[in-house]
């Protein structure tokens, strides 16, 4: 419980004051890409060996990207790590490390997973279910800036330096 009242979680969660909706909403995204049939474009048996490991070797690269977003993202934020968009009260700006690199990492890590997903099963669903984590993901980071920016009078000037989602590109 203690680990719960740390992360922010309060009697009126659901007033939805520190994204707690959000969060409800990532969930159900995760469960459906999870349930996802999967369709895939080209079947496996259609590949030639070296594509499939082209394939193969595709998804190892973005499961690596995936992991180290993702764990780097997690562990320099530290203390202020939550599960919420809306940022700790004691909560400090991260701008170094893996947040030099993208403003949002741990959010691109679950982007990149998905796309390595998609690539291990060449699937059609699972590559539209990506795109629409990515646009969630987006949409849910304009929010949390718009906290970050309220809270933290250098975050503008951060912003500007440091792509949002996709390292170096968005």
């Amino acid at each position: 419980m203690n680990q719960l009242k740390e992360w922010g979680f309060s009697a009126n969660w659901w007033r939805g004051e520190r994204g707690e909706y959000w969060v409800l909403g990532q969930i159900l995204l995760f469960i459906g890409f999870i349930l996802l049939p999967v369709y895939p474009v080209v079947s496996l048996d259609q590949l030639s060996p070296l594509e499939k490991y082209m394939s193969w070797g595709l998804t190892g690269v973005f499961v690596l990207i995936a992991a180290f977003l993702l764990i780097r993202g997690g562990i320099e934020l530290g203390a202020n790590l939550t599960p919420f968009p809306h940022p700790k009260d004691d909560g400090k700006l991260v701008t170094t490390g893996v947040y030099g690199v993208v403003r949002h990492p741990i959010y691109s890590g679950v982007v990149f997973l998905a796309i390595a997903y998609s690539c291990w099963q060449s699937s059609l669903t699972h590559a539209i279910g990506t795109v629409i984590l990515l646009l969630f993901f987006d949409i849910k980071a304009r929010k949390e800036e718009s906290w970050l920016k309220n809270k933290f009078s250098d975050y503008n000037s951060y912003q500007s330096k440091v792509k949002k989602l996709i390292p170096w590109l968005y």
